[in-house]
Formats: structure tokens, C-alpha cells, sequence
């Protein structure tokens, strides 16, 4: 009896362990770019990850990112320079905003 509550015990601490894990959504980062039509891709990259975006109409996001510190990178079209930000913190299930992001020729 007493080795059945202790199992029992065993498998719920496992299963609220693993649900536990599986609620945590991430972060993200989001922001526009100026101008629109200079963006071509953008990503977000760390000491253990690197999460690509997706640009609508010179707004972009990037979704699903784990929280910690980043490096933001734009891949600008020609005649535009790439745009590098570092230090981007990231924190679990809040979106990191970094407003308006003017590129340069």
C-alpha cells in the first residue's frame, strides 16, 4: 500500500513537472521598420538560439524566442545598410518591443 501512494505520488509530481514545461509560451520580439520596403529578413540570435521573423508591410515579429539576451539582426536590401542591435532581453510570455527601426543608406 505505502509503495502504490508513493508511486502515485511519483507519476503526479511527473505529470505536473511536464505540463509545467509545456505552458511556457516564450517571448518575442517585435517592431517596425523605415523604410518598408528596405527589410528583406530579420532574426534574433543568442548564445543558444536563433529564431527567424516575418515582416508585413515594414512591421516585423519574431516569435517563439526563449527568454535571454539577443542580437537582433535586419538584412537590408541594396541600397540599405544591415542593422545589428545588441543586448535585446527577451522574458517569458512578454513581447519585447523595439519601436521604430530606421534604416540607413
Amino acid at each position: 500500500m505505502k509503495n502504490t501512494k508513493i508511486g502515485l505520488l511519483a507519476i503526479v509530481i511527473t505529470a505536473a513537472g511536464l505540463f509545467a514545461f509545456r505552458t511556457m509560451q516564450g517571448g518575442s520580439i517585435k517592431g517596425t521598420i523605415t523604410p518598408s520596403e528596405a527589410a528583406g529578413q530579420v532574426w534574433a540570435i543568442s548564445a543558444t538560439d536563433t529564431v527567424k521573423g516575418s515582416i508585413q508591410q515594414g512591421a516585423f515579429e519574431i516569435p517563439n524566442a526563449k527568454a535571454g539576451m539577443y542580437k537582433v539582426y535586419i538584412d537590408a536590401t541594396d541600397p540599405y545598410k544591415d542593422f545589428v542591435k545588441e543586448g535585446v532581453q527577451v522574458s517569458e510570455g512578454i513581447p519585447t518591443d523595439l519601436g521604430e527601426i530606421r534604416l540607413t543608406k
